[in-house]
């Protein structure tokens, strides 16, 4: 049975994730801060392992990969998917600016970090870094920034792992129905959770869910100007 780690499994894209994975077989090793949520998970699964994980805290990271390790001598593979949001305008305090840097980006720079060897070691193993549409277009700012970086730092790892039989996966939602937007006239977590399981078991590159988004992307990559004009004065707004 394949071993995979998936972080902010207690609400939302992650719960969504690992509910999927477990009922296909997979063992989940379920990190997040709340352990009566993660219970709840694995109830709903059968058979999990729960970890209460801070992944701002460099040990509980290493703790949570050597647990995951234990299940069977193996990690197949890690979801990156714990995040927060939070005001999108420079004015942010600085508390907020670095809890997001910290759980958004270098959380997921440290798991890589502690799975990697592992992976390498076994040949084989898949990665998976839920980003956001929001790193292709900046106008959520940090969060923005975290995930722009977050993009930068998959793309080099999966350049740097290519050959290894390690898969990297970045995969980008727009607008979902989670506990950050709580906005029901919106695609549900699942259908993200769907895309993390069709991605561990064929990396790619990149994944943008819905589809839609693209044309977003391909416009703000071409036609910058009107993407600013658009999106004037609208982060702040939301801030």
């Amino acid at each position: 049975m394949p071993v995979v780690i998936v972080t902010g499994a207690s609400s939302g894209i992650g719960r969504a994730t690992a509910l999927r994975l477990g009922r296909a077989g997979t063992t989940v090793v379920l990190a997040a801060r709340r352990a009566d949520h993660l219970e709840a998970v694995a109830a709903e699964i059968g058979s999990a392992v729960v970890v209460p994980t801070d992944v701002r805290d460099p040990a509980a990271i290493e703790a949570l990969v050597a647990r995951a390790r234990e299940v069977d001598g193996r990690i197949d593979g890690l979801v990156n998917n714990a995040g927060i949001g939070g005001k999108t305008t420079v004015l942010a305090d600085d508390d907020m600016v670095t809890q997001m840097v910290d759980i958004n980006l270098v959380a997921p720079i440290r798991l890589m970090r502690a799975v990697v060897p592992i992976m390498r070691e076994q040949g084989s193993g898949s990665i998976v870094n839920i980003g956001s549409v929001a790193g292709e277009i900046g106008i959520a700012g940090t969060y923005s920034a975290t995930k722009f970086a977050l993009r930068g730092m998959t793309d080099s790892v999966r350049r740097e792992l290519a050959g290894t039989g390690v898969g990297v996966t970045l995969i980008e939602p727009g607008f979902i129905n989670t506990d950050l937007t709580r906005r029901t006239n919106l695609p549900g977590p699942e259908t993200v959770a769907a895309a993390v399981e069709s991605a561990l078991r064929r990396p790619r590159r990149r994944i943008v869910v819905p589809w839609k988004y693209r044309a977003a992307m391909v416009a703000a990559g071409a036609l910058p100007a009107l993407v600013d004009h658009l999106y004037a004065k609208r982060a702040a707004g939301r801030g």
